[in-house]
């Protein structure tokens, strides 16, 4: 097959993938990203798609950019500022507590009651008894926002390659010179893998050992309803938000865990066994919409580190390599995580955060029963009940 290549080949076109070709491409640099599927077709392009992680170290820069990417990218992503989290359970009505130690300051906050959150909420009830909003953070829609990566990274140079399975790496001299697929041998001077559920084994094939566990993870959405005041409402165990259109659009568990996720073709699909949770749940947070009709769900395959935070780093061997995996907060960190590989593939820094809690080096010593311990395991098959013929 013909030898091609890149400067830089980002292996993964999911959002964080693309953010990096976008951030690398517009910086002149020369890129090619490859993708086993279609670009933004998983988790990327289906997810709740909140803009508001204040516990990560890519807090600030999410936030800065965010309300800019539509102008950045020249692309719509819907992105909308705000956001309203309250509980319909007696038993977190005082979830708000400590919050004040957890949002960095100068981000403003209040706390609601009951009243304030239906007339923040309309299709609240009377169910609702506490919550917060967030004026800040917010949510945007994944699937624009996706393609709006996708086409602004082409829009600076950067070649997508969909249907391209990476099958091994070739190294010399300390580094990866080339990339193996079935497309054929893609040279390269620097290597960026954000494969999502792929990225461990992709890692594991260079001799990393990055501990993570996929899963599914589905959404319901519904029939248009009247606008909200403010679109992104979570609560209940639930994330997600009402879209311009005025459908609702929610996830929130339980996950279908997998052993594994091939490099080369595509995940299981979803057996459904948790819409009816969400339907009941999205019922319960927001009564006044229980009426209305689910009319499709959406899934995708997320990965997940042991204690739930991202990996962003650049290895020392082969020491031109960058992994980011986001466990399952890839979307709304997305413009700052992109960001920052950009910096650790030019300069071998972030230029606007310290990443040290984001290193893989925090898993040394994890017990390699892991994930037993979290009980994040596929269901076992379910026991016939059928004689066996006489």
């Amino acid at each position: 097959m013909a030898n091609t290549g890149a400067s830089v080949v980002v292996v993964g076109g999911g959002v964080t993938g693309l953010s990096a070709a976008w951030w690398l491409a517009r910086s002149g640099v020369d890129v090619t990203i490859l993708e086993k599927g279609i670009v933004g077709f998983e988790a990327s392009g289906r997810n709740g798609g909140g803009c508001t992680h204040y516990q990560s170290p890519l807090f600030h820069e999410e936030q800065r950019l965010w309300p800019q990417m539509d102008e950045l990218l020249g692309y719509p992503t819907e992105y909308r500022r705000e956001r309203i989290v309250f509980q319909v359970d007696e038993r977190k009505a005082d979830f708000h507590e400590g919050l004040a130690m957890r949002i960095p300051a100068g981000y403003r906050w209040e706390v609601l009651d009951g009243k304030q959150v239906r007339e923040l909420v309309p299709l609240a009830g009377d169910s609702a008894i506490s919550g917060v909003h967030l004026h800040f953070g917010g949510h945007a829609n994944p699937q624009r926002a996706s393609q709006a990566y996708a086409w602004a990274a082409q829009d600076q140079g950067a070649r997508i390659r969909q249907h391209v399975a990476v099958r091994g790496f070739e190294t010399a001299g300390g580094r990866v010179v080339a990339v193996e697929t079935s497309a054929g041998r893609f040279g390269c001077d620097a290597l960026v893998i954000a494969a999502g559920p792929q990225t461990g084994a992709l890692m594991g094939m260079l001799g990393h050992d990055l501990p993570m566990a996929p899963a599914r993870a589905e959404m319901i959405v519904t029939e248009p309803l009247p606008l909200m005041p403010i679109g992104g409402v979570d609560g209940h165990g639930l994330y997600g938000r009402q879209t311009l259109r005025g459908n609702l659009a929610y996830g929130g568990g339980p996950h279908e865990w997998y052993d594994d996720v091939a490099l080369d073709t595509a995940p299981p699909r979803p057996s459904g066994s948790v819409l009816r949770s969400l339907a009941r749940r999205v019922a319960e947070l927001l009564p006044r919409a229980a009426h209305a009709r689910v009319i499709r769900s959406w899934a995708g395959v997320i990965e997940n580190t042991p204690d739930g935070r991202p990996v962003i780093e650049r290895l020392s061997a082969p020491d031109n390599v960058t992994a980011a995996t986001m466990s399952s907060v890839g979307f709304g960190l997305s413009p700052a995580s992109g960001h920052a590989i950009r910096d650790l593939v030019l300069d071998g820094v972030c230029s606007f955060a310290d990443l040290g809690k984001l290193g893989s080096a925090r898993f040394a010593g994890l017990p390699a029963d892991w994930r037993r311990q979290l009980n994040w395991l596929p269901p076992e098959p379910a026991a016939s009940n059928m004689r066996a013929p006489l």
